[in-house]
């Protein structure tokens, strides 16, 4: 993969089921090497800024605190999965600007200076970024879930890409836990899911088609309930809103790059959008 050189990037990525990418589970291979070859593909950022389908809060909140610790917010996995380790610093200064950005926006916000960093952060930051030497920050989810509220989002936190940082989203835009197939693996294929592949074409219809106009994408992610298949791959939203914020800070161009990916036998899609101002 290439790409020209950018200053910062919005990218929406899967995370995969839990700790499964760093135990070696063979069906999140395919993820873990996307993963690795995208940080290669881009430039080392200043900062990280990740919004993780697994954080809602009411107001908005950040983490401010320039140490956080891990969050092991799974269960029943192996003891090596508590034991997983990723010493990135936070960045406080980073967390205030972020803060004031969605105030000035309208949106309640504040800084939390005791939450670490939960599994939508820390797993795929360690494939992407294992030296962990990346200050780091992570934004909540607003706790309504609407798509409104985290298309805002993005457009207010657009000025923080001025920073060289990565804007991440880290979510799965298939996220029915009966539908996955944890046999599935490169010698061992998954049986079809229609509907999920139906979903993932029209995401990748709607988020980066050139024909598809800025306004027409931001009304068709606000009406995404419609889409077909869309609650058969998301009962609950929370792991397809990070992509509301990367769209809005991507000014709801269409995406640079669409990437397809197979984890634990369904069709992911991510996106890139690169940024330079």
């Amino acid at each position: 993969m290439t790409t020209s050189k950018v200053d910062s990037a919005i990218i929406y990525i899967p995370h995969g089921g839990g700790p499964l990418p760093l135990l070696g589970h063979a069906g999140h291979d395919a993820m873990n090497a996307f993963l690795k070859e995208l940080a290669i593909m881009l430039p080392e950022p200043e900062a990280v800024v990740v919004i993780s389908a697994h954080w809602e809060s009411a107001p908005v909140m950040v983490t401010s605190h320039p140490e956080p610790e891990l969050i092991y917010d799974y269960y029943g996995f192996p003891k090596q999965s508590y034991e997983i380790r990723y010493p990135a610093a936070g960045h406080p200064d980073l967390a205030l600007k972020a803060v004031a950005l969605l105030k000035e926006a309208g949106i309640k916000a504040g800084a939390d200076d005791k939450r670490g960093f939960d599994h939508g952060v820390y797993i795929p930051l360690t494939l992407m970024l294992p030296n962990a030497n990346v200050p780091c920050i992570q934004i909540s989810l607003s706790k309504g879930l609407d798509a409104q509220s985290h298309l805002l989002m993005g457009q207010a936190l657009r000025p923080l890409l001025k920073e060289n940082i990565w804007l991440i989203g880290s979510g799965f835009s298939f996220h029915n836990m009966r539908g996955f197939d944890l046999q599935a693996g490169p010698s061992s294929p998954s049986v079809p899911d229609p509907k999920n592949s139906s979903f993932q074409h029209w995401l990748k219809k709607k988020c980066a088609d050139e024909k598809n106009s800025p306004e027409q994408q931001r009304q068709d992610l606000l009406n995404w309930e419609h889409a077909p298949a869309a609650r058969h791959c998301h009962p609950r939203e929370e792991h397809l809103l990070p992509l509301m914020v990367c769209a809005g800070a991507a000014g709801y161009r269409p995406a640079h790059k669409v990437f397809d990916v197979k984890i634990m036998g369904r069709n992911s899609v991510c996106f890139f959008w690169p940024v330079s101002i």
